[in-house]
């Protein structure tokens, strides 16, 4: 097949981690594996496109290309990662239908965008993008209720999230090095926690995180490993060491190809998840045989198993979290068996190379019918 990608939120160019990004590659990765051929058709970036005149001015500019490279390219199918109101797909919806199927992977909606000025324009777009599209392939239970009462259940489609187990392997002499490397003794618990440092949901849970270890600083002797970057990676490294002093260190960006020796250090990865969405990052710790401990909530349920991969706080204190991450560290036989059972989680349930397979073969039977 040739397939035309569009990725309205996050454009290919476009190098900010995120867990849409790792979603997003992992499926290009796959349809390349399985021999399709992908190609991005125009990178123009429509987030809150309205509110921007340079982007307005572009908007011309990037349609003409659009169309140019879509003739060009004949594509058997048209997919669109992950279209909502704030970056709601352009393109695909007229440009693709009918003559192509056109897919949209991680739609988003909801019915109160519409009714406010300042998200009014890109609701109405990507609500024109859902209704025009064959199928709906979402990866977040979350939507699924709003797209339900919107469109036909038969255009909806679940696919779980997942990564590639080979990527995120335990590693213990890898871990041993990367001890010795930062000089953490032998007898100190590891914490981890990766994210992003930016306003919102993700300054939220890591004011969580210090909060709560500040009350085990007492109890338990570990350190804080801190992986990410971000705007607010100062405020947050100022903010940890007023409360953790020499307990917290910040390490910076990490290449992804380098996180499994991390997670294959730590004792426990921990971050709230404050709002999360999903978290690919609880399912890297797990591939690695990191048992997790965040709060409970609708996002993170999806990708950590309570009692068996890692411990979902249903009380929202840090008092509450501080216990959970107490209770772990002070059990290393429910630890051994929550890494255990985290990789197999992984690599049975959350496997990028059978899910995206599922997804595959039914966009194929699409083009093919």
């Amino acid at each position: 097949m040739r397939i035309a990608l569009y990725f309205p939120n996050k454009p290919m160019n476009i190098g900010i981690p995120s867990g849409d990004r790792t979603i997003a590659e992992s499926i290009v990765i796959s349809f390349r594996n399985r021999g399709h051929v992908c190609q991005e058709i125009t990178r123009f970036r429509s987030r809150w496109f309205w509110k921007d005149p340079v982007e307005i001015i572009k908007l011309p500019f990037a349609f003409w290309e659009a169309i140019r490279q879509f003739r060009m390219f004949r594509p058997d199918l048209w997919i669109t990662y992950h279209s909502y109101y704030k970056s709601p797909d352009l393109f695909g919806w007229w440009l693709a239908a009918p003559s192509v199927p056109y897919v949209i992977i991680q739609p988003m909606r909801a019915n109160k965008r519409r009714k406010k000025a300042s998200t009014k324009i890109g609701a109405i777009i990507n609500d024109m993008a859902i209704r025009r599209a064959h199928l709906l392939v979402l990866n977040n239970l979350i939507d699924f209720d709003a797209l339900r009462d919107f469109v036909p259940e038969k255009k909806l489609h679940y696919v779980p999230p997942g990564i590639f187990p080979e990527m995120f392997p335990r590693d213990p002499e890898a871990a041993s090095e990367l001890r010795l490397k930062l000089s953490i003794p032998s007898t100190m618990f590891v914490l981890l926690t990766v994210c992003m440092f930016r306003k919102g949901v993700k300054w939220d849970s890591l004011v969580f995180l210090f909060r709560a270890l500040e009350l085990l600083m007492p109890k338990e002797k570990f350190i804080l490993l801190v992986i990410g970057s971000g705007p607010l990676w100062s405020s947050a490294k100022r903010y940890a060491r007023e409360r953790l002093g020499d307990r917290v260190c910040f390490l910076g960006e990490v290449p992804r190809s380098e996180l499994f020796r991390y997670y294959s250090l730590a004792d426990l990865f921990v971050f709230p998840g404050i709002g999360e969405s999903l978290g690919m990052v609880y399912l890297e710790a797990q591939s690695c045989g990191c048992p997790v401990v965040a709060l409970d909530g609708e996002g993170v349920r999806q990708v950590v198993r309570h009692g068996r991969t890692g411990i979902l706080v249903s009380s929202k204190t840090p008092e509450a979290y501080a216990e959970a991450i107490s209770l772990m560290l002070n059990n290393q036989k429910l630890r051994d068996e929550m890494a255990i059972e985290g990789m197999r989680f992984i690599r049975e349930e959350r496997n990028a190379h059978i899910n995206n397979l599922r997804l595959i073969e039914l966009l194929e039977e699409i083009v093919s019918r």
